[in-house]
């Protein structure tokens, strides 16, 4: 539906909505029986739309971030995973940075004890030589 026959249609029932108190209560009868009738004929799997017009008040419920009592839920399903995922990332980095450190820390410790040889220094193999010394 475009904007002139959304207008078209807003002015048909701005003019249904002024006669509707001059109506006999005879046709007010009639319609209202119609209307239970087309309910009545409605499919059960088709949910009925109800349109809110953009400058109706917002009533409780009607419309925005609470029209669906469960949206919150939806958007943090999507959004906690995603923070637990990267909870988890930053928690394996920080073990990860802790544990260089930790090593670096023993290697230096035994650096400045002066347990290692002279030639230990001297050897391409240093970190391997301090590897093997621990195990």
């Amino acid at each position: 539906m475009n904007t002139e026959d959304t207008n078209f249609a807003y002015s048909v029932r701005r003019a249904l909505n002024e006669k509707l108190d001059d109506l006999p209560a005879s046709t007010t009868d009639r319609l209202a029986a119609a209307r239970q009738a087309a309910l009545a004929r409605k499919k059960a799997d088709a949910p009925a739309r109800v349109r809110v017009a953009a400058t109706a008040p917002a009533v409780a419920g009607g419309s925005g971030f609470f029209a669906n009592p469960f949206a919150w839920f939806n958007r943090a399903s999507v959004a906690l995973p995603l923070l637990l995922a990267m909870g988890g990332l930053v928690g394996v980095y920080q073990y990860e940075q802790q544990q260089s450190i930790v090593e670096l820390a023993e290697m230096d410790a035994a650096v400045l004890s002066d347990e290692l040889p002279l030639s230990a220094y001297l050897d391409q193999g240093f970190g391997a030589y301090l590897e093997t010394r621990e195990q």
